[in-house]
């Protein structure tokens, strides 16, 4: 069983400039690439889980998101850090195509995608780590039973509700290396 860090995408990872899915759109937040060497360094799969209800409202399709994704991975490779997996949610309950159109349990804040990558990758829950940018992924790791639970701000005023769910509350990506409990 491998230990793992589950990534929110948008907000963590890039900049939230919403629905983004072309490379030219995707700008990475500062400090991401040396943060994911060290969580690698320490021993930590790398895990991106990413509600995408743009696929499910029509803005782009799977296809793009998967180029995107590609595109993404091979930025990471470039700095020697290797992305294990990445899960997508295209559902959306109420605001998206019929196809789309669902409750499920893999948009966060259900914990659909941790516990499918947990099972695929052979992740061990207990010692993992999630940082994300909202409460919804705040909730999703909880509900996995992931144990540390990092709320970065990314710009956004938070709400005493989203940070009530985190263990720490952080500035970005970056400042979680320092600030995991190993």
């Amino acid at each position: 069983m491998h230990k793992a860090v589950f990534l929110d995408r948008d907000g963590v990872i890039n900049e939230d400039h919403a629905y983004v899915h072309q490379p030219q759109d995707f700008h990475f937040i500062a400090g991401v690439f040396s943060a994911c060497q060290q969580l690698q360094a320490l021993g930590y799969k790398l895990v991106v889980v990413t509600n995408q209800s743009g696929i499910g409202r029509g803005y782009y399709d799977e296809a793009q998101f998967q180029q995107l994704t590609e595109w993404m991975k091979a930025q990471f490779a470039a700095h020697q850090i290797e992305i294990a997996g990445v899960y997508f949610c295209p559902h959306h309950p109420k605001n998206a195509q019929v196809q789309y159109r669902q409750d499920c349990d893999c948009r966060k804040p259900f914990p659909g995608m941790l516990l499918q990558a947990a099972k695929e990758l052979e992740l061990d829950l207990a010692n993992s780590v999630m940082v994300g940018d909202k409460a919804s992924d705040m909730e999703a790791a909880l509900a996995a039973g992931v144990p540390q639970r990092f709320l970065v701000r990314s710009g956004q005023a938070l709400s005493n509700d989203c940070a009530a769910t985190a263990t720490a509350v952080v500035e970005s990506l970056a400042d979680v290396p320092a600030r995991l409990v190993v």
